[in-house]
């Protein structure tokens, strides 16, 4: 690797760590602010190594690790919406794929273009490790807000339904043994109160 090789990588670096800035919905165990994206692709790989158990056989899971570090990076120009929110997806998408673009053009190649591909691969949802990583991905704010009494479906007004129509689905392909432990633990906490009233 050249000394330019590594000048790239560090500016990709320095530039990634700006995730660390993009607010999300939930707040961290045991704190009141708000989490960030960067803490969020962490944890939901951390997620993947520790499930990896229940992925299906064909999954690489270093290329779910990878998909899953790379995949929010393009919030760095778009910021993060929460995944309730209704309408604008394919626009948003397109912004998220420019902003991709012009982060990993910071790297060296082939490096850059696999990052590109690792991303686009993540958003179609299609292989068997991009449903996996969607999977990890739309639980790990349901699992928080279970440990916090709904914190952020509560204060977003998002009601059991949505979240059963928008997660359900995902993990059920990507993972259906975790569906089938979250759901009576989504049933529960329904029971409780922990789910808020839909607007709009």
């Amino acid at each position: 690797m050249t000394a330019t090789s590594i000048e790239q990588i560090v500016a990709f670096i320095r530039e990634a760590d700006q995730l660390k800035r993009i607010t999300r919905k939930n707040k961290p165990l045991g704190q009141e602010r708000l989490e960030n994206s960067a803490e969020h692709s962490w944890q939901v790989a951390l997620m993947a190594i520790s499930l990896a158990g229940l992925a299906d056989p064909a999954v690489d899971l270093l290329r779910v690790v990878k998909m899953l570090l790379v995949h929010d990076l393009g919030e760095i120009d778009t910021g993060d919406i929460i995944v309730y929110a209704e309408g604008g997806w394919d626009e948003r998408k397109q912004a998220e794929l420019k902003a991709i673009e012009r982060i990993c053009a910071l790297l060296p190649e082939p490096l850059g273009a696999e990052f590109i591909d690792l991303w686009r691969d993540f958003d179609a949802g299609e292989s068997p490790e991009a449903r996996f990583a969607h999977a990890l991905d739309r639980s790990i704010p349901a699992l928080l807000n279970l440990a916090r009494d709904g914190q952020s479906w509560v204060e977003n007004g998002i009601s059991y339904e949505q979240v059963v129509a928008r997660i359900g689905p995902p993990i059920r392909s990507g993972c259906p043994s975790l569906w089938d432990w979250m759901k009576p633990q989504l049933d529960a906490a329904q029971a409780q109160g922990w789910f808020g009233t839909r607007k709009g």
